[in-house]
């Protein structure tokens, strides 16, 4: 199979031929067609998250070791099942979700695999991913139908999709006069704007500091867009019912949080970095809430793929690159160039 591998973090990533996998008890080998560009991967790719202050979070930590496999959005055919997975899915074509955790745990035995205490077996994070023609999935389970729905689309589900559906979840109850904000127009975040509009929010804030992404933004749903290099980008947002935050730096934290109504939330999805410094007591006095949401459960997964098949989820604008332009793909995201999402086409690339 061939893969295209970190070898050395922050240097390009290397086509690299390597032995195909042979699944075992109810593994499945998943033919990769297409598998989508996540910021998350540049975090990845770089090495380390920010923490704020001089500090990092190494990913080795969490067992991203070079030689490593990015991609967390992958879609693929089903080419071969261990003794213990149903056969009949050879030849299927699936939406594959990769939040997987260990199995065993209270939190996975509760349907939270997203929040396992191990975390080792996320596919892209700490297992190989999708940015290959191969990648083993631990069980069928993990395996979601999403025919009917564009390809490209589909695999961009597994992470964007998942990660604002969860997110919009840990809202608080809305009315319908409240307004929501959705802060960071990227890919996670356009379909933040599109879960939201599917679950029948009316009342939806752009903001971005790139006039072309907010009014994509606008047409997925968003009633209102904010530059917020704008003066008055505070004043627009003041009395938000909520805010789900997918940049996630210490400016749009403190923007997001300080627009709450009373009673408000602010949640944080985005990894960008750094740290938040904010004073106590008005936390208490407003009521507001600060929480943070990772990905997304199988359940949630599955969700979202129903809305898409109903027509109710917009799709955000997706470019499909072959995979050999893994590296330019990157380097555009990095950029700030890339509008929607960018999914590699692996289904040409011969294995």
């Amino acid at each position: 199979m061939i893969s295209y591998q970190i070898i050395e973090h922050g240097k390009p990533l290397q086509k690299k031929m390597l032995e195909t996998p042979k699944p075992q008890g109810s593994e499945v080998l998943m033919r990769v067609t297409r598998s989508g560009v996540c910021h998350s991967d540049l975090h990845i790719w770089e090495g380390f998250f920010d923490l704020g202050g001089g500090k990092r979070f190494y990913v080795k930590e969490r067992g991203c070791v070079p030689p490593f496999t990015l991609g967390h959005e992958p879609f693929g055919i089903v080419e071969a099942v261990g003794p213990k997975a149903p056969k009949s899915l050879i030849g299927k074509k699936r939406l594959i979700h990769p939040w997987i955790g260990c199995g065993k745990c209270a939190v996975c035995k509760a349907g939270q695999e997203n929040y396992c205490v191990s975390g080792t077996r996320i596919l892209g994070v700490n297992r190989a991913g999708g940015y290959s023609t191969h990648v083993l999935v631990p069980d069928a389970k993990y395996l979601i139908d999403a025919a009917g729905i564009d390809e490209a689309f589909a695999a961009t589900l597994a992470c964007s999709g998942v990660t604002a559906y969860s997110a919009s979840a840990k809202l608080p109850a809305l009315a319908a006069s409240d307004r929501v904000a959705i802060i960071g127009c990227g890919g996670v975040g356009m379909a933040g704007v599109a879960v939201l509009r599917a679950k029948g929010v009316k009342n939806i804030v752009a903001c971005d500091i790139d006039d072309a992404k907010l009014e994509i933004a606008r047409k997925l749903g968003a009633k209102l867009a904010v530059n917020t290099r704008s003066a008055d980008a505070a004043q627009q947002l003041q009395g938000i019912a909520g805010a789900i935050d997918f940049v996630g730096n210490p400016a749009t934290a403190a923007l997001g949080i300080a627009a709450l109504r009373k009673g408000g939330r602010y949640v944080l999805v985005g990894l960008h970095g750094g740290e938040l410094v904010h004073p106590l007591p008005p936390i208490a006095q407003r009521a507001i809430g600060i929480v943070g949401s990772y990905v997304g459960n199988l359940q949630e997964l599955k969700e979202v793929v129903a809305l898409a098949k109903k027509g109710k989820l917009k799709p955000m604008p997706v470019e499909t690159r072959p995979a050999e332009e893994v590296n330019g793909a990157l380097q555009d995201l990095n950029a700030g160039r890339v509008v929607g999402r960018v999914v590699l086409d692996f289904e040409r690339l011969a294995a």
